[in-house]
Protein backbone atom coordinates (compact mmCIF):
# COMPACT_ATOMS: atom_id res chain seq x y z
CA UNK A 1 0.00 0.00 0.00
CA UNK A 2 1.66 3.41 -1.22
CA UNK A 3 2.33 6.56 1.35
CA UNK A 4 0.36 9.31 0.62
CA UNK A 5 1.75 10.81 3.32
CA UNK A 6 4.39 10.38 6.65
CA UNK A 7 4.56 13.21 8.80
CA UNK A 8 4.87 13.51 12.45
CA UNK A 9 0.50 14.52 12.36
CA UNK A 10 -0.46 11.62 10.38
CA UNK A 11 0.42 8.52 8.26
CA UNK A 12 -1.78 8.45 5.48
CA UNK A 13 -1.60 5.25 2.72
CA UNK A 14 -4.32 4.11 -0.32
CA UNK A 15 -5.51 0.58 0.50
CA UNK A 16 -5.59 -2.18 -2.05
CA UNK A 17 -9.05 -1.40 -2.41
CA UNK A 18 -8.80 2.27 -3.11
CA UNK A 19 -9.53 3.29 -0.04
CA UNK A 20 -7.67 6.12 2.53
CA UNK A 21 -6.29 4.82 5.74
CA UNK A 22 -5.20 7.51 7.99
CA UNK A 23 -3.61 7.62 11.30
CA UNK A 24 -2.92 10.36 13.34
CA UNK A 25 -0.35 10.78 15.47
CA UNK A 26 1.45 14.05 17.61
CA UNK A 27 0.39 17.07 19.26
CA UNK A 28 -3.69 16.74 20.03
CA UNK A 29 -3.89 13.21 17.89
CA UNK A 30 -6.88 12.17 19.68
CA UNK A 31 -8.94 15.21 19.63
CA UNK A 32 -7.93 16.11 15.55
CA UNK A 33 -9.31 12.69 14.89
CA UNK A 34 -12.13 13.01 17.13
CA UNK A 35 -12.61 16.44 14.72
CA UNK A 36 -12.06 14.66 11.44
CA UNK A 37 -14.81 11.90 12.42
CA UNK A 38 -17.34 14.77 13.47
CA UNK A 39 -16.92 16.87 10.58
CA UNK A 40 -16.89 13.98 7.72
CA UNK A 41 -19.94 12.98 9.35
CA UNK A 42 -21.83 16.54 9.23
CA UNK A 43 -20.93 16.75 5.40
CA UNK A 44 -22.30 13.12 4.47
CA UNK A 45 -25.77 13.75 6.39
CA UNK A 46 -25.79 17.35 4.83
CA UNK A 47 -25.43 15.83 1.42
CA UNK A 48 -21.91 17.26 0.46
CA UNK A 49 -20.90 15.35 -2.68
CA UNK A 50 -17.03 16.51 -3.31
CA UNK A 51 -15.34 15.14 0.18
CA UNK A 52 -14.33 12.00 1.31
CA UNK A 53 -16.85 9.42 2.91
CA UNK A 54 -15.94 8.22 6.06
CA UNK A 55 -16.35 4.54 5.93
CA UNK A 56 -14.81 3.30 9.48
CA UNK A 57 -12.98 4.72 12.37
CA UNK A 58 -11.23 3.31 15.35
CA UNK A 59 -10.78 5.66 17.82
CA UNK A 60 -8.29 3.48 20.05
CA UNK A 61 -6.01 3.28 17.06
CA UNK A 62 -6.42 7.00 15.84
CA UNK A 63 -7.41 5.79 12.23
CA UNK A 64 -9.95 6.65 9.99
CA UNK A 65 -10.84 4.66 6.51
CA UNK A 66 -12.28 6.85 4.07
CA UNK A 67 -13.51 6.66 0.21
CA UNK A 68 -10.92 8.05 -2.05
CA UNK A 69 -11.78 11.48 -3.53
CA UNK A 70 -8.93 11.32 -6.26
CA UNK A 71 -5.60 12.43 -6.88
CA UNK A 72 -4.16 15.89 -5.28
CA UNK A 73 -3.29 18.79 -7.79
CA UNK A 74 -0.34 20.23 -8.69
CA UNK A 75 -1.94 23.35 -9.62
CA UNK A 76 -5.05 25.11 -9.37
CA UNK A 77 -5.56 29.26 -9.29
CA UNK A 78 -6.48 31.00 -6.67
CA UNK A 79 -10.10 31.98 -7.96
CA UNK A 80 -10.86 28.38 -8.08
CA UNK A 81 -9.33 27.43 -4.83
CA UNK A 82 -11.54 30.29 -3.24
CA UNK A 83 -14.72 29.06 -4.85
CA UNK A 84 -14.26 25.52 -3.69
CA UNK A 85 -13.55 26.42 -0.31
CA UNK A 86 -16.53 29.12 -0.27
CA UNK A 87 -18.80 26.13 -1.25
CA UNK A 88 -17.92 24.12 1.76
CA UNK A 89 -19.02 26.65 3.87
CA UNK A 90 -22.40 26.14 2.73
CA UNK A 91 -22.54 22.97 4.09
CA UNK A 92 -21.78 24.53 7.52
CA UNK A 93 -18.24 24.30 7.52
CA UNK A 94 -15.12 26.14 7.72
CA UNK A 95 -11.71 23.88 6.66
CA UNK A 96 -9.08 26.28 8.63
CA UNK A 97 -6.49 24.95 6.07
CA UNK A 98 -7.61 26.26 2.77
CA UNK A 99 -4.15 25.29 0.59
CA UNK A 100 -4.28 23.80 -2.42
CA UNK A 101 -2.39 20.48 -0.74
CA UNK A 102 -5.63 19.53 0.15
CA UNK A 103 -7.74 19.59 -2.63
CA UNK A 104 -8.10 16.55 -5.02
CA UNK A 105 -9.47 16.06 -8.42
CA UNK A 106 -11.91 13.31 -9.14
CA UNK A 107 -11.67 12.24 -12.74
CA UNK A 108 -14.76 10.03 -12.63
CA UNK A 109 -16.70 13.26 -12.66
CA UNK A 110 -14.38 15.67 -13.06
CA UNK A 111 -15.17 17.43 -10.02
CA UNK A 112 -12.02 19.12 -7.62
CA UNK A 113 -12.60 17.88 -3.95
CA UNK A 114 -11.44 18.87 -0.58
CA UNK A 115 -10.02 16.74 2.11
CA UNK A 116 -8.23 16.64 5.39
CA UNK A 117 -10.42 17.97 7.77
CA UNK A 118 -8.80 17.56 11.30
CA UNK A 119 -8.69 21.39 11.55
CA UNK A 120 -12.01 22.45 10.59
CA UNK A 121 -14.57 23.71 12.22
CA UNK A 122 -18.38 23.60 12.14
CA UNK A 123 -20.11 27.52 11.51
CA UNK A 124 -22.32 29.16 13.31
CA UNK A 125 -25.43 27.52 13.49
CA UNK A 126 -24.30 24.18 12.08
CA UNK A 127 -25.23 21.61 14.60
CA UNK A 128 -23.21 18.09 13.60
CA UNK A 129 -25.15 15.63 12.37
CA UNK A 130 -25.17 13.11 15.21
CA UNK A 131 -26.39 15.68 17.36
CA UNK A 132 -29.85 15.75 19.03
CA UNK A 133 -32.52 18.53 17.42
CA UNK A 134 -32.95 21.22 19.81
CA UNK A 135 -35.04 24.09 19.79
CA UNK A 136 -38.89 24.81 19.89
CA UNK A 137 -39.75 21.97 18.15
CA UNK A 138 -37.47 19.22 19.17
CA UNK A 139 -39.01 15.79 19.72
Amino acid sequence: MPDVKDTNRAHVHIGYDGTVHKTFRGHEAAERFANEVRILRHLEAKGCDFVPRLLDSDADKLQIVTTSCGTRVDHISDDKLKSLFAELEQFGVRHDDPYPRNITYRIADGRFCVIDFELSTLLGNARPADAPPTGPHAN
